[in-house]
């Protein structure tokens, strides 16, 4: 005799024997045994999970005769009768099984309804069970609608399918649904613990549990991987021959990353993830050994009152309760999520450890208690704009002349602070802090910065006291500080000033200030992006950068974001610059931009939108309109066009 698989030796006869169904089981249970039935049934669910299994069992309760032939409907099938023997084998004239992922058509559909009309031969009920309905054609779901809803009182509609969105909902309506779960591993850990123990095969529980696991929810699956199993260890089942089996990871190795994760040692992480590429163990059952290991330890973090329902048989359970007091709780859900959508990740890299290298190290970089900590720690060294000194930037190596004449002006500088001077008193006794100055470019290293002692304050704002911490601030009385002039390089005036500023106009937050060398600078970045000779990151970099100096064979500019200072886009640059026969070296710094191509462009189109705005304000119709008839403009719905 021919050997049986388990899957379809120990598939269940009846409703006592269905694990994992609960649900569908006292639903089905209750109906027959009050006769209240359906005429159509749909049971939906993953591979694997008995909704053949059910329909068989549903077919029997239906038609079983019982043992002495007089039985009628029944929740228990005897399973002996002739119908119930039929069924289990295959060949009851009254029970009908369509796979239609192979008979799809209408042709097929109405050839099985043809049936409907006759009344059962051998049976109580006529059973239609169609596996897979999801994958009939329209045409064989408009067929089989009038029947399915109204069908001889003879007739039972049984169907099956693992994705019921592709079912109409006109169908739908006509069924009773039922929805079978997949299976919890410990449920299928006990099953294949009685099946085993049935065959005499000894087993280990932790190869049962690495079988469980990798059956992912389906009894059958679960079944013949342990057909493999016995088939590879010869006839009996260890946790090593098992695990070499699957190829699943040792679960040392993934203690051993848990553990370097938790202190730190990316050493230790990297030694292990070559440990694993020597012993050729699989990337992504590595990550997915470690969600399993860190959902354990994140519950136990969460809930502690769960360590007494940890897996008692399982020998790492101290080592993972340990884990989790040492792996804070956020860098364990942050571990989790990273391995979790990690392995999406190992497909894409030539070479999957170091993908898995790469998920890995990535807690390391981003470490919320460290990420906290540095923010403290930069909160702290922060201090008040009248507290803090401004910082002078250091000096940039001295260009050559330019055409226009440098111009010192003074700026001040907060220094030590001096003896207060009398003044007038105040006419309020409130002192406000001065807004932060903007900073200045730096002066010539040989120049020197010469202080003056300012006699009054100006009149066109409130003033800016400071005195040392533990002194007490007099009602109406006003200090005095000493002022630093620092050399500034004055660019000169822009041609183009009167036509991006109408006269009297204010100033918008971020206008540009115009200068001859932003003019330069223009009208350069214009030239190359129109002709498309840069693009991408090289024509973010001319838009959002401002020319600050300009030598011989160098170049300096400015820009506001570090992600823009990078090499190869300051290469690209100075290439397309010397298409306009400009040989030079670009250098970036970093800092606040006042004059660049991009707040140049956007002035100009605030400008515009303002000008289409006063036209329609202007126009005597829209003043009519809003006169007499209330109208008003919506804020945000002109927009102007054309140059």
């Amino acid at each position: 005799m021919s050997y049986v698989v388990l899957a379809r030796k120990y598939r269940p006869r009846n409703f006592t024997e269905m694990v994992g169904q609960e649900h569908v089981v006292q639903a089905l249970s209750n109906a027959l045994t009050t006769q209240r039935l359906h005429h159509a049934y749909l049971f939906t669910g993953t591979r694997g999970v008995g909704k053949t299994t059910v329909s068989r069992i549903l077919a029997k309760s239906l038609n079983c005769l019982g043992a002495d032939g007089q039985g009628g409907i029944t929740a228990e099938p005897c399973g002996v009768c002739q119908a119930c023997t039929d069924i289990d084998a295959g060949r009851f004239v009254d029970y009908t099984e369509l796979d239609a992922a192979s008979n799809r058509g209408v042709d097929e559909v109405q050839a099985l309804l043809e049936q409907a009309v006759y009344k059962p031969v051998q049976g109580r009920f006529k059973v239609f069970m169609i596996d897979e309905v999801h994958m009939l054609t329209g045409h064989a779901f408009n067929a089989m609608l009038k029947t399915l809803e109204e069908p001889p009182e003879y007739l039972k509609f049984v169907l099956a399918t693992t994705d019921p969105q592709k079912v109409p909902v006109t169908v739908l309506s006509r069924c009773l649904q039922f929805n079978l779960r997949p299976m919890a591993p410990e449920t299928v850990l006990q099953h294949l613990a009685q099946v085993l123990q049935a065959e005499s095969v000894p087993a280990e529980t932790l190869a049962l549990r690495l079988i469980s696991r990798a059956a992912r929810g389906s009894m059958r699956d679960a079944l013949s991987l342990t057909d493999q199993a016995i088939a590879f260890g010869g006839g009996q089942l260890q946790e090593a021959t098992v695990r070499q089996m699957l190829g699943a990871v040792d679960r040392s190795y993934v203690l051993r990353l848990i553990d370097g994760l938790a202190r730190g040692d990316g050493a230790a992480v990297v030694d292990t993830i070559d440990s694993l590429r020597l012993n050729g163990l699989n990337a992504a059952s590595t990550l997915e050994e470690m969600t399993g290991l860190l959902q354990r330890m994140a519950v136990l973090q969460a809930v502690p009152e769960r360590l007494a329902l940890q897996e008692s048989d399982d020998p790492d359970t101290p080592e993972i309760v340990r884990l989790a007091h040492a792996l804070p709780a956020d860098e364990t859900q942050l571990l989790y999520s990273l391995c979790l959508h990690g392995r999406a990740e190992l497909g894409l890299a030539p070479d999957e450890y170091a993908a898995l290298t790469m998920v890995l190290l990535r807690l390391l970089a981003f470490k919320p208690s460290q990420t906290a900590t540095g923010a403290a720690a930069e909160k702290k060294t922060l201090k008040s704009g009248a507290e803090a000194p401004v910082a002078v930037p250091q000096p940039v190596a001295a260009p050559t002349p330019r055409p226009v004449a440098p111009v010192v002006r003074p700026v001040a500088v907060a220094a030590a602070p001096v003896a207060p001077a009398p003044v007038a008193p105040l006419a309020a006794a409130t002192v406000q802090a001065p807004p932060a100055a903007r900073p200045v470019p730096a002066a010539p290293a040989t120049k020197t910065l010469p202080a003056a002692e300012p006699a009054h304050f100006e009149d066109d704002g409130p003033p800016w006291v400071e005195e040392p911490d533990d002194a007490p601030l007099d009602e109406g009385v006003q200090t005095s500080r000493r002022v630093v002039e620092v050399p500034v390089r004055d660019p000169g005036p822009s041609p183009r000033l009167d036509r991006l500023r109408d006269p009297g106009e204010a100033v918008p937050m971020r206008e540009p200030v115009l200068s001859a060398e932003g003019d330069f600078w223009f009208d350069a970045i214009q030239q190359l992006a129109k002709a498309e000779t840069i693009t991408a990151l090289v024509r973010e970099l001319g838009l959002q950068s401002q020319l600050v100096a300009r030598d011989a064979d160098q170049w300096l500019l400015r820009v506001e974001r570090e992600s823009l200072n990078q090499g190869n886009t300051r290469e690209r640059l100075s290439a397309a610059l010397k298409t306009l026969g400009h040989e030079i070296r670009l250098v970036v710094e970093i800092g606040p931009v006042e004059d660049s191509a991009a707040l140049r462009l956007a002035a100009e189109a605030a400008r515009r939108q303002r000008e289409a705005e006063q036209i329609i304000r202007d126009d005597p119709f829209v003043q009519t309109m809003m006169r007499d008839f209330g109208g008003k403009i919506v804020p945000g719905t002109l927009k102007a066009t054309g140059a």
